[in-house]
């Protein structure tokens, strides 16, 4: 089992947000994070996990 570990830095690539965005995201448990040291983490399945969920969320508000 290979877990993908993601910088703050990958993760605003592959959000396609700024990186100062991640960062606020995170300190305001906003996405699925933990700390090492002072540095963010991000795991890559959380995100993925995280990215449905708010698909998810966006869909059912449409239907209502």
């Amino acid at each position: 089992m290979s877990e993908q570990i993601m910088t703050v830095k990958d993760v605003a690539s592959y959000l396609k947000l700024n990186e100062r965005t991640v960062y606020r995201m995170a300190t305001a448990a906003k996405i699925p994070a933990f700390k090492v040291g002072t540095s963010w983490r991000f795991k890559k399945e959380e995100i993925d996990t995280w990215i449905a969920q708010q698909h998810n969320q966006i869909s059912s508000n449409k239907e209502s």
